[in-house]
């Protein structure tokens, strides 16, 4: 284990990789959210990953040149332009019925992968808003201790009303409270 790796994350220098060009807590960051998405990945149930590879595979190239094949050829069989294969389909009443059969079970197959990828976004949005109020409420720590060190070293400060604000902590529900009164007002 290499030194700054024993190190808690606040004392980790920010040193570039000559190798990458990335910093190592960036280096870092970007291998511990590869590995929890690996993690994650290996514990989805059998049934979210037949269907994440279904819809992969629905969403590929492959699989609209599998269809302009396979339909193509129904449909030119069933209109009688290949001699000495027979009609089955006249009136195309089965290829219908297969094409509406399987818009059902895949529209049902990228629904649950959306479903999951809501969830997943739900999540990261969560990590997003904890770490903007974390940095947030740090900030405003930080702006408390310059003015704070300004005055015992008797650096005049000016009282400016944005510093001031930026010195308060803000309650998250009190946004989310002023954000929705302002939808709703919008709304009206």
């Amino acid at each position: 284990m290499r030194p700054e790796q024993r190190r808690s994350e606040s004392e980790v220098p920010t040193r570039t990789d000559e190798s990458s060009g990335l910093s190592d807590v960036l280096a870092r960051n970007i291998k511990t959210l590869y590995a929890r998405r690996q993690r994650e990945a290996a514990a989805d149930s059998l049934q979210d990953r037949i269907a994440d590879a279904i819809t992969r595979f629905t969403g590929s190239m492959l699989f609209v040149y599998l269809h302009l094949l396979i339909f193509g050829l129904w449909i030119v069989i069933n209109l009688g332009w290949l001699p000495g294969i027979p009609a089955f389909d006249e009136s195309f009443v089965v290829l219908a019925m297969v094409a509406s059969v399987e818009a059902i079970f895949l529209s049902t197959f990228v629904l649950i992968t959306q479903n999951r990828m809501a969830a997943t976004a739900d999540k990261r949005a969560d990590l997003d808003l904890q770490v903007s109020l974390l940095a947030e409420h740090e900030v405003t720590e930080l702006t408390r201790l310059v003015r704070q060190m300004a005055q015992k070293m008797g650096v005049p400060v000016e009282s400016d009303k944005e510093l001031e604000e930026v010195q308060r902590d803000i309650a998250p529900e009190a946004v989310l409270d002023e954000i929705e009164k302002y939808k709703a007002d919008k709304e009206v």
